[in-house]
Parts: structure tokens; C-alpha cells; sequence
């Protein structure tokens, strides 16, 4: 069964990424990449991606600098109302308007296997207020910013399912329950 999964990083106070939108923060944490919470893991379940136009922005900049080419094999929509340039080699499917109406479609992209929110915490949210959203898999660094974009904007409740440490994150894993009242 497709899960709807938001599986990201944040810093022990809850942040995405500062707030310039770096995640310089993340780069330099020690992690084993075939670890807890691997990305290579994850990536082996996931059938189709969805992010939000912040986290396109900054990988197609990221990208681009650094010359590295698009690194996933399945198709990513992008939610954005703004006509965005496109990423050589990606799989790319343009989308605005209510995550429910997206929601279908990554599902049948999946195959069966699971959709990947990549970005940022009020798409998750989006997702989870609309019922959609079934996990929130976070590893957890020990940094702190004071500021920038936020984990999760929205109060919901959340039942821890597993726990585990790759190097320097606390790596957990949390079934959505629905809003918090």
C-alpha cells in the first residue's frame, strides 16, 4: 500500500533550513549514509516525489553550482503557481492549487511504492491537513538555528513508531494522527 511519507532533516529546533533558505547546517553533520534513516533506503521505496517551489528553487540553484545532475529516477511534481525553469533529465510534472487534487496522481506514479514530500514543512502540513499525509520521518541533528523555515507548521498529534541514532541525529519515525485539538 502507497504511504505518503515527509522525510526530511531538521535541527533539534525544528528547522528545515535557516532563514536564507541554507541548509549549510546539514552538510557538515557526520551521518553513515547506509545508517538509520539512509536516504539510499528510502529512496528504494519511493515511486514518485512532491515538493513545494522553495525546495525546487533551491535544488536547481544547488544543482547548478555545484554541477551534480538531477538525482532521482522518479517523477517529481512541483507545486508552484510561478512558471520555474525546467532541470535537465528530471522527470518534472507542474501542479498549483489543493495537494488533494495532486494526491491521486503520485499515488498512481508510485506504482505501489511510496510518495516522497520532499519539501518544505507547510507542504507536509498541507498534506496532513488535508488527511494525506501517513509519516513524518525526520532525522534530527544536534544544531540549533533560532530561526528559518520550520519543520512543521501546524499543530498536529503524532505517535512515535520507531527511534534509532546515525552518528550525530536522532533518527525517528512518526505516524500522523490527525490535528491536534
Amino acid at each position: 500500500m502507497t504511504r505518503t511519507i515527509f522525510y526530511t532533516a531538521a535541527t533539534l529546533d525544528g528547522y528545515l533550513a535557516d532563514e536564507h533558505d541554507s541548509l549549510e547546517w546539514l552538510f557538515v553533520q557526520d551521518i553513515d549514509a547506509d545508517g538509520p534513516n539512509s536516504h539510499g533506503a528510502f529512496m528504494a521505496g519511493v515511486g514518485a516525489m512532491v515538493m513545494g517551489r522553495t525546495t525546487y528553487d533551491w535544488l536547481r540553484v544547488h544543482l547548478q553550482r555545484t554541477g551534480e545532475s538531477w538525482p532521482y529516477a522518479v517523477p517529481a511534481w512541483v507545486l508552484s503557481h510561478a512558471t520555474l525553469p525546467d532541470i535537465d533529465g528530471a522527470d518534472l510534472r507542474w501542479a498549483q492549487g489543493d495537494v488533494a487534487d495532486v494526491h491521486s496522481a503520485l499515488v498512481e506514479a508510485a506504482g505501489g511504492k511510496d510518495v516522497w514530500v520532499v519539501g518544505g514543512g507547510d507542504l507536509a502540513a498541507q498534506f496532513a491537513d488535508a488527511g494525506l499525509l501517513d509519516q513524518i520521518v525526520i532525522s534530527i541533528a544536534g544544531v540549533t538555528l533560532g530561526a528559518g523555515r520550520p519543520l512543521f507548521p501546524r499543530r498536529f498529534a503524532l505517535e512515535l513508531t520507531d527511534v534509532a541514532r546515525n552518528r550525530s541525529f536522532v533518527c525517528a519515525t512518526y505516524a500522523v494522527k490527525g490535528p491536534l485539538e
